[in-house]
């Protein structure tokens, strides 16, 4: 290895082939930062995948295994990363969340205070959700980032919520992003498929969320919101989660279970074809810390329902790059569907509004080359 380049450590609590927000993007930045090297420490979730594995510049070391794995990750993690810099010697350390990996790289930072601590905020629970779920080690929460060298956050709502605990906090506000290439390719004949395997008619209009199936998505408002929708007009589930079983008896409770197709987990590669097949993309959040799934949607070319919470409102405007409904609210969130259908000029604006923002700011590449020199160049000056 050439001693020449730098070397970061990187905490990350999930990472491939376990796919989310947040290992998109350190799998998206670390593969176009190519004159570092990476060294990702991470929980084996499953208990199946190769404990040590390297993909070009990065080399993914897997400890534990499943729920125990996660609650043990900052001791573990912080036993193992001290080992890798003896050999390694690293010019920073990322910790990727606050939660676990922010843990971890708490107990890395007092070992090791000469090394540069790098924390990106990613949570999607709200302020008051974050207070409430680490109430009992509070005290210990907020040194994690009044120990970080820098804090980059995903959205200005994640940015107040790190000076609202510490207001001597450095902070940048790097989101994440899109391969915008990638969601613009043609996949017509795995449209075509899916068109078959989910029984499209030639007049319905398919409603489409990328959700995981929990409280703070709100899919159950989009269920509902068909009650007041023509039937032409279906909702495809691209996800699992554990509210599922609650929501199919929900649907068929409302008598909507013939317009809602659950298609369970689906392959990232497969996304796209799900979102092409669709003619509107609706998450009505409760909470985002930003919304990979909103701006995938509209790399895709769909028109995006959201609500007005957390990072949405950093790339959405009402009605200019997507339209915003009420939270909580499936009557609001039904007429916002309709307004796109019936005022076609109107959701062609907001689609090519929402296609050349996501070019402009959100592509991949773009936000590598910005957390390159806006965070870890400056960490290491």
């Amino acid at each position: 290895m050439n001693n020449s380049r730098k070397k970061i450590l990187v905490f990350a609590t999930t990472y491939l082939p376990f796919i989310g927000g947040a290992e998109i993007t350190v799998q998206e930045i670390t593969k176009r930062i190519t004159d570092v090297d990476f060294d990702i420490v991470t929980v084996d979730l499953d208990g199946k995948q190769i404990k040590t594995e390297v993909m070009g510049n990065v080399t993914i070391h897997r400890i534990g295994s499943g729920r125990l794995g996660k609650l043990f990750f900052p001791i573990r993690a912080f036993v193992l990363g001290s080992k890798l810099n003896r050999k390694n010697k690293y010019d920073a350390f990322w910790s990727v969340m606050a939660s676990y990996a922010g843990f971890a790289g708490l107990l890395f930072s007092y070992r090791h205070p000469r090394i540069p601590f790098v924390l990106t905020l990613q949570e999607g629970d709200t302020k008051e959700e974050l207070r409430a779920k680490f109430q009992f080690v509070w005290f210990l929460f907020k040194k994690i980032f009044k120990r970080a060298t820098m804090i980059q956050a995903i959205s200005g709502y994640l940015a107040e919520f790190a000076i609202e605990i510490d207001d001597k906090a450095t902070v940048v506000v790097i989101p994440n992003g899109v391969d915008v290439d990638r969601f613009n390719l043609d996949v017509s004949g795995q449209v075509r498929e899916f068109q078959r395997k989910y029984q499209k008619g030639p007049k319905d209009i398919f409603l489409v969320t990328t959700s995981r199936l929990v409280r703070k998505n709100a899919v159950r408002d989009i269920i509902v919101s068909l009650i007041n929708l023509p039937k032409n007009i279906k909702l495809l589930i691209v996800g699992d989660g554990q509210l599922r079983k609650d929501l199919e008896a929900g649907a068929i409770k409302d008598n909507v279970i013939d317009r809602v197709i659950f298609a369970g987990e689906v392959p990232h590669d497969l996304v796209l074809a799900h979102l092409k097949i669709s003619e509107i993309f609706v998450r009505p959040s409760l909470s985002e810390g930003f919304g990979n799934s909103f701006v995938e949607a509209m790399a895709a070319g769909l028109p995006v329902v959201a609500t007005p919470v957390g990072g949405i409102v950093d790339f959405i405007s009402d009605r200019k790059t997507g339209v915003f409904c009420k939270v909580n609210n499936p009557e609001d969130l039904a007429q916002k569907v309709l307004l796109l259908i019936e005022n076609s000029d109107l959701k062609d604006e907001i689609v090519q509004n929402a296609s050349d923002l996501v070019r402009e700011k959100y592509n991949w590449s773009l936000i590598a080359e910005r957390m390159k020199k806006e965070v870890f160049d400056v960490v290491w000056e």
